[in-house]
C-alpha cells in the first residue's frame, strides 16, 4: 500500500440507536490475583478475569502511572477471554508506591514478559491506550513472536512534539480555563518549561510540595481527557494517593524522552510487526494525544485498521470509544 494515497478511514460516530453500538460487558471480579517480584525493588501486582480457559489477552494501562482499575475488565468477553491486567511498576497497588528508581520502558517491557511466563502464558493479544499504546508498541516490536494481536486506543509515541503539544503549548489554547489552573503552581520563570519543573517539585523532599504539584499535574490531564468533561474524571485529580504515583511516573519518564534511543523510534520500528494484526481507535478531538501521532503511524503502518471516532476526545469511557474497542476486542476473541 502506498502511504501517499492514504485517507483517513470512514468516521464513526456515538449512535446508540446503530445495531452494531456497543456499551460493554458486565462488571465481574477477578478469579486469582497475586504479586510478582520482577526485580529486587519491584513487586508488581496482577490479576485475572474472564475464563481461565479463554484467549489470554493483557491489558496495558495509561499514565504511566496510571494503574488498572476493574472497569477494563469489562471491555472484553468474559467467556472468551482470559483477561490478565497488572499495575506498572510503582502504579497502583504495585510496590513500592510511586518509586522511580529501577523504572524504565524497557523495565516495563521485561515485566510484561516476566508476567506472561508466570502465568503460563504462550502468546496473547495486547490491548492499550495513550501510554499504553506507547507500551503495546514497545513491546510488541521487542517480542513479536509473542503478540497475536494488538488493540490500540489514542496513540501516543512519547515524541517531543507531542509532549510540548500538551504540556507546553497547543491544548491550552483549546483549554485556557484548566490551563491556568496548571501554571498557577509553577512561578513564571520556569514556565518555559513545564514538564522539567514539575518534575523538580513532584522529586521534591517536602511532601506537601510534592502534592501540591501532583494534583495540578494530573488535574490538568484529567480536565482534558474527555470531549465534555468529565466532573467525576476531573475529582480524580485530587485523589492524592492517584495523583502522587500519576504525576510522578509521567514527568520521570516525560524528562528522560520515555527512555527511547531517538524519538522517531516507534515509527522507525514498525516493519517489525507490520504483519500483526491491528484495530486502533482514535478520538478525532483528542487534544491530550492527538491525531497527528495516529496519522503518522497509519502511514507507516498502513495494514493496521484505523477507527476515528468523530465526536470523541482520548477517553476510552467514552462512548463512540468504546464501542470501537468492544468491536475490536470481540474480532480477535477467536484468534
Amino acid at each position: 500500500m502506498n502511504p501517499d494515497s492514504l485517507t483517513i478511514p470512514p468516521h464513526t460516530k456515538h449512535d446508540p440507536d446503530c445495531p452494531d453500538f456497543r456499551t460493554g460487558y458486565p462488571p465481574i471480579e477477578a478469579y486469582e490475583t497475586g504479586f510478582l517480584q520482577v526485580s529486587d525493588l519491584h513487586n508488581i501486582y496482577w490479576e485475572q478475569s474472564g475464563n481461565p480457559n479463554g484467549n489470554p489477552v493483557v491489558v496495558l494501562h495509561g499514565g504511566p502511572g496510571g494503574g488498572c482499575p476493574p472497569s477494563y475488565r469489562t471491555y472484553f468477553d468474559p467467556a472468551k477471554y482470559r483477561i490478565i491486567m497488572f499495575d506498572q511498576r510503582g502504579a497502583g497497588q504495585s510496590l513500592p508506591f510511586a518509586e522511580l528508581k529501577e523504572n524504565t520502558t524497557w523495565d516495563l517491557v521485561s515485566d510484561i514478559e516476566k508476567v506472561r511466563v508466570h502465568l503460563g502464558v504462550e502468546k496473547w493479544v495486547v490491548f492499550g491506550g495513550s501510554w499504553g499504546s506507547t507500551l503495546s508498541l514497545s513491546y510488541s516490536q521487542k517480542h513479536r513472536d509473542r503478540v497475536k494481536a494488538l488493540v490500540l486506543r489514542g496513540i501516543f509515541m512519547c515524541r517531543r512534539s507531542e509532549l510540548q503539544f500538551f504540556y507546553q503549548e497547543g491544548t491550552s489554547h483549546l483549554f485556557p480555563d484548566a490551563w491556568e489552573k496548571y501554571i498557577a503552581v509553577i512561578p513564571e520563570v520556569e514556565r518555559h518549561d513545564m514538564i522539567s519543573a514539575y518534575y523538580r517539585r513532584v522529586t521534591d523532599d517536602d511532601p506537601a510540595v510534592r502534592l501540591e504539584a501532583a494534583k495540578a499535574w494530573t488535574t490538568w490531564e484529567m480536565s482534558t481527557s474527555n470531549l465534555i468533561p468529565n466532573e467525576a474524571k476531573i475529582a480524580q485529580g485530587e485523589d492524592p494517593k492517584f495523583a502522587e504515583a500519576f504525576a510522578r511516573i509521567e514527568t520521570h519518564y516525560f524528562v528522560h524522552g520515555a527512555f527511547m534511543r531517538n524519538d522517531q523510534q516507534l515509527l522507525e520500528d514498525v516493519d517489525k510487526i507490520k504483519d500483526v494484526p491491528c484495530t486502533i481507535v482514535q478520538g478525532r478531538y483528542d487534544v491530550v494525544c492527538p491525531m497527528k501521532s495516529c496519522w503518522d503511524l497509519h502511514r507507516a503502518w498502513p495494514e493496521a485498521d484505523v477507527k476515528v471516532v468523530s465526536d470523541a476526545g482520548h477517553s476510552m469511557s467514552e462512548p463512540g470509544i468504546k464501542s470501537e474497542l468492544l468491536k475490536a476486542t470481540d474480532k480477535y476473541a477467536d484468534l
